[in-house]
């Protein structure tokens, strides 16, 4: 029985399985080839996308100054525009304030007033400095009248100069201490009625002795707070009105 492996056979069989195996490396190198290949492709893309990358970052660079200063620009013209949108804000303020004043009555460091009990009119002083009114008042007797405390006391008739007594009911006293005096004096509070130019009010005047002054009366802030301006400058800006007779009331 003849063998199937012979020599020549085997020579054969060895060729063809290199020829196979030749076959199969040329296949593997053909798709190592083609991998390299697309991969080589990729990086290439990947390169030029990097440098469009680089090209737009320095454009941009380059651009933002100026979008800096538009902002800015943007940012100036905002403000001019609040601060215009203010400015009507301003001048009403302005002119709410300029109607305040326009209400208050204007008045001189000297005016008129008419003073009622006892319906004349005086010459006085206008003092925003003093917190309540005063006027002089010559032998002020305090008394009871009906168990309620009133207080009697003359004062000189502004035309002839002749005393005028009043007797007005005693609301309280203050103390008053004078420049000099080492103690305050105590001194009666009562209320008259005032009339100066268009202010027409009832307050508290203290009583004192104002011989020594010029005017007989002194007006307070008690009278002018928020109802009057005082200019030093000016004298007797209202018109008299005095409508009282010689002998005046008691």
């Amino acid at each position: 029985m003849h063998s199937l492996f012979t020599p020549h056979r085997c020579k054969y069989l060895i060729i063809f399985l290199s020829f196979l195996s030749l076959s199969a490396c040329d296949d593997r190198e053909q798709i190592l080839s083609e991998r390299e290949a697309r991969i080589s492709s990729r990086e290439s893309e990947l390169v030029t996308l990097f440098a469009e990358l680089v090209e737009q970052r320095k454009s941009l660079e380059k651009n933002r100054p100026d979008t800096l200063a538009d902002s800015k620009e943007d940012s100036q013209q905002s403000t001019a525009n609040n601060c215009s949108c203010e400015i009507p804000t301003t001048d009403k303020s302005k002119q709410d304030a300029a109607a305040k004043i326009d209400t208050k009555t204007l008045l001189g460091g000297l005016e008129y007033v008419h003073l009622d009990p006892p319906g004349l009119e005086f010459s006085a002083r206008i003092d925003t400095g003093a917190r309540t009114s005063s006027l002089n008042a010559i032998d002020i007797v305090e008394f009871e009248r009906d168990g309620k405390p009133f207080v009697k006391f003359k004062m000189h008739h502004p035309q002839n100069g002749e005393l005028i007594e009043l007797t007005r009911k005693l609301r309280r006293h203050v103390r008053i201490k004078e420049r000099g005096d080492k103690e305050s004096q105590r001194r009666p509070v009562v209320r008259m009625r005032v009339m100066l130019a268009d202010i027409n009010e009832q307050i508290d005047f203290t009583l004192e002795n104002r011989s020594k002054f010029k005017h007989q009366i002194l007006i307070g802030r008690n009278l002018l707070s928020d109802l009057a301006i005082v200019d030093v400058s000016k004298k007797y800006t209202t018109a008299k009105t005095d409508t009282s007779d010689s002998t005046g009331k008691k």
